[in-house]
This record gives C-alpha cells, structure tokens and sequence, in this order.
C-alpha cells in the first residue's frame, strides 16, 4: 500500500536514510564504550563510577537505537506531506548524556582514581 503524500525527492529520502543509520552506528558506539568501560581494571576508576559510566554509556545506547526509527519514520512523513521537519529530540538527549559522562571520566582521570 503507497504511503499518503507526494513521493518526496529521493535525495531527501537517502539522506534521512544515512541520518538513522548514523543514529545506528552512533548507538553502536555508545554500546561499545559502555562494554569498554566496564572492562576498565578496578584500579583505574572506583568500581562503583567505572559501572555507573559503563550502564550510562549503555543506556543512551538503547535510547539511541529504539528512537532511530520512529524519528526516520516522522521524517518521511513531513517529506511525504511537505510539513515541517520533527524536532530532533534525540540529539539533546545524546549529546547531555556524553557530555556527563566526559566530565565524570575527566573528574576521575584529573583526581587520580
């Protein structure tokens, strides 16, 4: 079944196309970080930061994943219907979320422990 609207012009769907998948690699990043830091020795970070770090690291992982779709899906639409593009939620959310996790590792790197 043809989706409602105007076929939107197919450079605008590829590029909304490259968006999720960036979304995708960047949530497969995250998760790798959030692994990667829960391998950091003990001696390194407090188990208990390295762990909070790893599980946040992790957690905007999932978000990053699980919001991917329903924001490329809104896209499409307001192209197919020639609407105004959806806010990106998503972006705020990620970029707090690492910015809080740099300044906890660089708190624990500067203290030593």
């Amino acid at each position: 079944m043809k989706a409602p609207g105007e076929e939107p012009d197919p450079r605008f769907t590829l590029a909304n196309e490259r968006t999720f998948l960036t979304w995708l690699s960047t949530s497969l990043a995250l998760s790798a970080g959030g692994v990667a830091m829960a391998a950091v020795p003990e001696d390194v970070f407090v188990p208990w930061m390295r762990t909070t770090l790893a599980v946040v690291l992790v957690f905007l992982s999932a978000v990053s994943a699980a919001m991917a779709y329903p924001r490329w899906r809104r896209v499409q639409h307001a192209l197919r219907n020639a609407a105004p593009l959806p806010p990106p939620a998503l972006a705020s959310i990620l970029g707090y979320g690492v910015a809080v996790v740099a300044v906890l590792a660089l708190i624990l790197i500067l203290l030593g422990r």
